[in-house]
């Protein structure tokens, strides 16, 4: 039977290797058309996931709703914010989620130890559901592999309207070896929960994005968690190794591992 012109493709309508190709992405590849238009169900399917956009980068971070109580208190979570003051002034000026306010500085010395091995640190970013459904997973596997490979990790935080370049903020007020950032991903029509992880060794207020590195699609159809938490470790333990971060650091998989050296510590 041939599907009608304004109804989904059925999976017996498609060969196998179609039907390959379509489990293996989000794209809505081959989805069929109603005359020169999307299908019907491809068009609700799209206009659902414009609208999880939107509302992914116009939710505000709150600690008690984005995250179980029982997670808050296993890593003892604080928040600070940026120096701007609300999110229509967060998306407007850029410039301001790259630095702190006068208090969250204040707050950030008076919790925190400096000279960590690893520090991690929570941005909310462009998706406050992709920090509420990826960073939960993650952080454990994150503190397992460092304590396992001997790092002193500093104390984890989160951060209000946050961008990228407060990464250098950290790196001034803790002098940590490495920070990771994760936060949350300029949300797209695939998905609106997909985290990302910027790293970098030693960061400064001179830096630029060239001074850091990026794992990113952290996310259900991306990078496991399982995945994600290996190769931001083993990618720090190269920063530690070759003493820089960077665009002329290539990322090594199987990287380098406790002692930076190939396969000293791999992924288990």
């Amino acid at each position: 039977m041939v599907a009608s012109s304004d109804s989904p493709l059925a999976p017996s309508d498609l060969s196998e290797i179609v039907r390959q190709i379509r489990a293996r992405t989000p794209a809505r590849l081959l989805a069929g058309r109603a005359g020169a238009a999307y299908r019907t169900a491809t068009q609700i399917g799209l206009r659902e996931a414009h609208a999880a956009a939107r509302d992914a980068v116009r939710a505000e971070l709150d600690l008690s709703r984005t995250f179980k109580a029982d997670f808050l208190a296993r890593w003892q979570l604080f928040e600070v914010s940026t120096q701007a003051s609300d999110k229509d002034e967060y998306l407007l000026r850029p410039d301001l989620g790259r630095r702190f306010d006068d208090r969250s500085s204040a707050e950030i010395l008076k919790r925190c130890s400096g000279g960590s091995d690893l520090q991690i640190v929570i941005g909310d970013g462009l998706s406050v559901p992709a920090v509420r459904a990826q960073v939960p997973p993650l952080m454990p596997l994150l503190g397992e592999g460092a304590r396992l490979r001997g790092w002193r990790v500093g104390h984890a935080f989160v951060i209000r309207h946050c961008r990228v370049g407060v990464l250098n903020e950290i790196g001034e007020l803790l002098d940590p070896k490495v920070v990771v950032l994760l936060i949350g991903e300029r949300p797209g029509l695939a998905t609106a929960e997909s985290l990302s992880a910027y790293m970098a060794y030693r960061p400064r207020a001179s830096h630029t994005d060239a001074d850091r590195n990026l794992i990113s699609n952290i996310h259900a159809r991306g990078l496991g968690a399982e995945v994600a938490a290996a190769r931001i470790l083993n990618f720090a333990a190269q920063m530690m190794s070759a003493d820089l971060s960077g665009s002329t650091l290539r990322e090594q998989w199987p990287a380098l591992g406790a002692e930076g050296k190939p396969g000293s510590e791999g992924p288990s």
